[in-house]
């Protein structure tokens, strides 16, 4: 059952109109889809917050626009860099039985046993676009990195969908990996045991090895 949200199709594009829509509260939003013509729309700020907590940000949610309803899902939004505030929503009327592409964030979980032994974890990937039907878009993807060892590396055809959604990322793409300890360390302090020749310093760093 979609969570319902009451909004109110706008009629006003002025400036003067966007921030009164602000002022009193609500957010300026826009519907649009393959089967939907953009419908500017306007939603309480109050209302979205509660919704969002409830369904999570890739959940369906039902839109109520003066008795009209949409099932659509949040796809973005613009924020207020200082005030934090969200100045305008874009929602995608869906079909719940065709599928979608959506980004979802990516977690790591768990303590990895080669951090532990003093490697340094790298997480390249925040972000995995999916396809799936509006109802099974997870809220996150979870990979558990407990086992991960030094030298090893998590890929993107290691996470497991269980069939609910596919990811559009090459599979040997990485996400993660465990880089050996002190490596810049080692580096650095090798750089400077070669060291008395400042004079000659490019030239050292340009001979071949």
């Amino acid at each position: 059952m979609s969570t319902v949200l009451q909004a109110k199709e706008r009629m006003e594009f002025k400036h003067s109109a966007l921030r009164k829509i602000r002022s009193n509260g609500n957010i300026p939003a826009i519907i649009y889809g393959a089967k939907v013509e953009n419908k500017p729309v306007f939603v309480s700020s109050a209302d979205l917050t509660k919704t969002l907590r409830t369904v999570g940000r890739n959940g369906v949610i039902s839109l109520d626009v003066d008795g009209s309803k949409f099932d659509v899902v949040l796809t973005d939004y613009q924020e207020d860099s200082f005030k934090k505030e969200i100045l305008h929503v874009d929602f995608l009327a869906v079909d719940k039985s065709s599928k979608i592409n959506v980004e979802v964030r990516l977690v790591l979980v768990g303590d990895a046993v080669g951090v532990k032994d003093g490697g340094v974890l790298q997480q390249t990937v925040h972000q995995l676009s999916i396809t799936s039907t509006p109802d099974n878009i997870p809220q996150q993807i979870e990979v558990d990195i407990t086992n991960l060892q030094v030298g090893e590396t998590v890929l993107v055809g290691d996470i497991p969908s269980g069939g609910a959604f596919s990811i559009s990322h090459e599979d040997d793409e990485v996400v993660a990996s465990i880089l050996p300890p002190r490596q810049e360390e080692e580096i650095n302090a090798g750089e400077q045991q070669d060291g008395g020749h400042p004079d000659h310093e490019e030239g050292r760093e340009t001979k071949p090895e």
